[in-house]
């Protein structure tokens, strides 16, 4: 782990009796903290969201070519998916690496029970879901995703969070979604709901942890589960917006967990167009287009929904759009740096942090007057991670 500012007593000590209090200035919450994924170095860049600094550099946590981090309750520690299957728990505030563990050959991702109690890991290699104590990493359940006649596993994407202690993910060969009881840690029930279309590729749940959506890269269109009433099985929504359209070959897939949310209207990337798709959340109808400069991969909306903000698939991975909720229409076109990667906001909505990879620094704007007010530099920057995910379903 190399240091790149000395931090002082970051952890709050327990007071002993007889002891004074420690410097105010020697204390920090956890909540204006985040990490930067440095992809070619595995490891983490931590960050201070109002100070716009760097603050240290934490190693060892394997390949981090696909990585992805949810955080515990209290946003102290980040779990990290690594795409060797590693999960890695990391103390923030200690700036050391709790435990890890291997607990796949590829892994695309997790999440974290709504009690915060449950790790959930989603895997390539083999396919399937593991389910690990938080505090310990120890494996609670194995879910194997056979299907067909049980000698083969799907690939998991999309695995979500739910409220409790479920989870939901997709099924990417076999067009299933399932939904993972873990009420009983060991021994996790199961809903499989069938022929949902095909090849889900990622899929998202609303911020009020009601509905889980699946994108479908196989055909157009989305599956929709309730998860307020389950029996009522999956709902296709959107099938028709490609009808009678040739798709351009996908150079990325969209990723929906970032996903817009503005008043009763969702803004959803449309796969192998370059277009984001408005649908009004109240009939989950198709409510309008907007053309954009490219292959939309993230769709991210301001916590405020007055602006949605768009970054691409080469050859547009250079540049970011921002779409302007009431007109729909693009109002500011930004240069970042080469091959932006992704996009954070602050938990207000003020500044927005954005990944260049080729360019090795993260660009933080001004989300009110698109200006840029710095720059950090970090090595093959990726995913952005802040610990306001903590209080979000599907973050």
């Amino acid at each position: 782990m190399k240091r790149r500012a000395l931090l002082g007593a970051l952890a709050a000590t327990p007071l002993l009796p007889g002891c004074a209090a420690p410097a105010a200035s020697a204390l920090s919450g956890s909540g204006d903290l985040g990490v930067v994924i440095e992809r070619s170095r595995g490891a983490l860049a931590l960050v201070n969201t109002s100070r716009r600094e760097l603050l240290a550099e934490i190693g060892g946590l394997g390949d981090l070519s696909h990585a992805s981090v949810v955080y515990s309750r209290d946003g102290r520690y980040a779990y990290v998916f690594g795409r060797d299957g590693g999960l890695t728990k990391v103390d923030l505030l200690r700036l050391r690496i709790e435990r890890r563990i291997v607990q796949s050959g590829n892994s695309i991702g997790g999440a974290i029970s709504q009690d915060g109690k449950l790790v959930a890991a989603a895997n390539y290699t083999p396919g399937g879901v593991r389910v690990f104590d938080a505090d310990t990493l120890e494996m609670l359940a194995d879910i194997p995703t056979t299907y067909g006649d049980g000698g083969q596993r799907a690939k998991v994407v999309g695995l979500e969070d739910a409220a409790g202690s479920r989870f939901a993910f997709s099924l990417f060969e076999a067009g299933e979604i399932w939904v993972a009881d873990l009420s009983v840690p060991r021994a996790p029930k199961i809903q499989k709901f069938r022929n949902i279309g095909r090849q889900p590729y990622d899929a998202l749940i609303t911020l009020d942890g009601r509905y889980y959506l699946a994108g479908l890269f196989g055909e157009d269109g989305v599956a929709m589960l309730d998860l307020w009433h389950p029996e009522r099985g999956v709902r296709r929504v959107l099938d028709s917006y490609g009808k009678g359209e040739q798709p351009l070959p996908v150079f990325k897939m969209p990723h929906l967990e970032g996903w817009a949310m503005a008043g009763h209207l969702a803004f959803l990337p449309a796969v192998g167009r370059h277009e984001v798709l408005v649908v009004d959340t109240i009939t989950w109808r198709e409510a309008g287009r907007i053309a954009v400069a490219g292959q939309p991969v993230f769709v991210m909306a301001q916590p405020d929904g007055r602006q949605i903000w768009v970054n691409f698939a080469l050859p547009e991975n250079d540049r970011v759009q921002v779409i302007d909720t009431e007109t729909r229409q693009v109002v500011r076109t930004l240069s970042p740096g080469r091959a932006v990667l992704h996009m954070e906001f602050t938990a207000r909505g003020e500044a927005v942090w954005i990944s260049a990879r080729d360019d090795n620094r993260v660009t933080i704007y001004d989300t009110a007057t698109f200006e840029r007010k710095a720059e950090l530099a970090a090595e093959q920057p990726s995913g952005i991670f802040f610990t306001v995910r903590a209080l979000r379903f599907g973050f």
